[in-house]
């Protein structure tokens, strides 16, 4: 396990010591939509290098193709696979809102797919193994992060 890896690792989680979202409810709703994008970069930094820490060797983040709806969020090697990750983070432990896997529905998977398969082409990388894990974080404030890492969570549509 690389050595940077594993302090820069212990540096964001001690940020993320008391969750990973500010502590002040946003007064508007442009205000809100900013502090979940906050929210949502703060969780995929967490995400990279929790990944990174576990041995993944990240070869991109926040992969988009022009003419295309979304981005893949993480894509790495783990080992002689490539994994495209999709990180969910929740703040929030309400039941309502539902778990950060739950997020990722078949619409979710379909346009996921379709970029990876882009990326597949774009770097000439067809035959390499892949497949698609899903990066949950449950980050209530005031609480460390909870990690749920699902490899294969999916297959491609």
């Amino acid at each position: 396990m690389p050595i940077l890896a594993r302090a820069v690792f212990g540096l964001v989680n001690w940020a993320a010591r008391n969750g990973l979202a500010d502590s002040a409810a946003p007064p508007t709703a442009a205000a809100a939509g900013h502090k979940a994008r906050r929210t949502g970069v703060r969780g995929e930094t967490y995400a990279y290098w929790y990944l990174r820490r576990n041995g993944y060797v990240m070869i991109a983040r926040n992969f988009t193709s022009r003419g295309m709806k979304g981005e893949i969020d993480l894509v790495g090697y783990d080992g002689a696979t490539l994994a495209f990750v999709e990180v969910k983070t929740r703040t929030s432990s309400r039941d309502d809102v539902g778990s950060p896997e739950d997020a990722v529905n078949q619409d979710k998977q379909w346009h996921l797919s379709r970029m990876a398969k882009q990326f597949l082409r774009e770097y000439r990388a067809t035959r390499v193994p892949f497949r698609f894990d899903i990066l949950a974080l449950e980050a209530p404030h005031g609480q460390r992060p909870v990690v749920r890492l699902h490899k294969g969570a999916f297959a491609a549509k």
